[in-house]
């Protein structure tokens, strides 16, 4: 006759043992050495209430420690990270998931029927290949990419969610450790605000989560891609490339959507301008890669490219191309274009309205206009020539004068 089970070591069998915790990699944190404490059956997991193999860690400097929360069985299930309860893949709630996925959730909530699914999901996950099954509740069940997901997902680890909790005594004012408080010292949470009251079972099932409603929220107002007027643009500009950004990798998304004309990379703007052939297949590589295209880890941003014609010009707007600035007061003009000078530097060809001089006009340098000596000066008449009498026409200067510098006169001699 067997022995029967003792009261402490009833149902031992279904505790979780592990080596290492499923974790996302905002809560594993940015240090590559992390030294963990492991402690076997040291908790209760927060779903299905079994003891299972807990840890506890320190993600970073000055960050809080954190410990898993739920056990594998449970984060498997869901495919979710065993303390924040975030999806692994997207970094987002299983609410904002399962609803952009339209994934039902079919996991017992009920003491007794929880306890019996947990165990029959244990036998279909040890006997799986795999050991992660996929996010639909079902192992080895896997769903098509969601354009919601792909737009609202995190791509780079947030580590500000590691952040210690706020000092509750800095808070009254009575905190005396200052820069050597562990808490930080800022202003809580209102506590009318939905965020400030979170609860690890709605997180999990997917239901009264604040944070996803913010997030669906959000993508009601997330921006659209508008394809411009002119036809003839069929350039997109890809950002936020980096610097170790290949054509081949680019080559390999953008071909989907139609034949590509040219790829054109700025490794100094880490950016790069795609032109396909057609406007068409322009439009849906637009529509398909904006705000849900990334690649090596990094979101990429993508624009319309710009008309040739319509590119800004150095010095000039893009409403007025090839205005040009006012001067400004005390500066030296600039020098005006050899044509211009030859033209209205001396104000000789006169500009018309439809086309006006952007130069200042000058006037002519004025000289007085010098009359031709008297046929037959007399002796007591100065050589001075004089103003141009009434009636004489033609320009004189001095130097016309025939009876200076050593002319002769011919009227004198006879």
């Amino acid at each position: 006759m067997a022995l029967s089970k003792s009261s402490n070591t009833y149902g031992r069998t279904s505790w979780e043992d592990s080596e290492f915790p499923i974790l996302c990699p905002t809560c594993l944190g940015d240090n590559p050495y992390v030294r963990m404490m492991k402690e076997k059956f040291g908790s209760e997991c927060k779903i299905c209430v079994r003891p299972f193999t807990t840890f506890r860690w320190c993600p970073g400097a000055r960050m809080r420690f954190k410990k898993t929360e739920i056990c594998q069985t449970c984060a498997k299930l869901k495919n979710v990270c065993q303390t924040c309860l975030l999806d692994l893949e997207y970094g987002l709630p299983i609410q904002v998931r399962d609803q952009a996925l339209n994934i039902k959730d079919n996991i017992a909530k009920s003491d007794v029927n929880k306890e019996y699914f947990i165990q029959n999901a244990e036998k279909q996950l040890s006997a799986t290949d795999h050991g992660v099954p996929g996010a639909a509740g079902g192992p080895g069940k896997s769903h098509p990419p969601s354009d919601l997901l792909m737009k609202l997902a995190r791509t780079a680890p947030y580590y500000r969610r590691n952040l210690p909790h706020i000092c509750s005594f800095w808070v009254k004012g009575e905190c005396k450790r200052g820069e050597e408080c562990p808490y930080r010292h800022e202003k809580p949470t209102d506590p009318d605000d939905p965020l400030a009251d979170q609860n690890i079972k709605d997180r999990y099932y997917g239901t009264n989560d604040p944070v996803a409603e913010k997030l669906m929220r959000r993508a009601a107002t997330l921006p659209r891609l508008d394809a411009p007027e002119d036809k003839s643009i069929t350039t997109l500009y890809v950002g936020n490339i980096g610097e170790k950004m290949l054509e081949k990798e680019l080559r390999d998304h953008f071909y989907q959507y139609g034949e590509i004309r040219s790829i054109t990379i700025v490794s100094r703007q880490q950016c790069a301008f795609v032109t396909y052939v057609t406007r068409s297949a322009a439009e849906l590589a637009a529509e398909g890669t904006f705000n849900k295209l990334i690649i090596q880890n990094r979101r990429l941003v993508i624009r319309w490219g710009k008309s040739q014609g319509k590119q800004n010009i150095p010095g000039t707007t893009n409403t007025e191309a090839g205005a040009r600035f006012e001067p400004v007061p005390g500066l030296p003009r600039a020098l005006p274009h050899p044509e211009e000078l030859e033209h209205n530097f001396f104000n000789l060809a006169p500009t018309t309205s439809a086309f006006p001089s952007p130069y200042p006009q000058f006037a002519p340098p004025s000289y007085p206009l010098m009359a031709p000596p008297p046929p037959n000066p007399t002796p007591n008449q100065p050589e001075l020539p004089g103003f141009l009498a009434e009636g004489q026409s033609g320009i004189h200067y001095p130097s016309q004068d025939p009876t200076r510098l050593g002319a002769i006169n011919k009227t004198r001699q006879t």
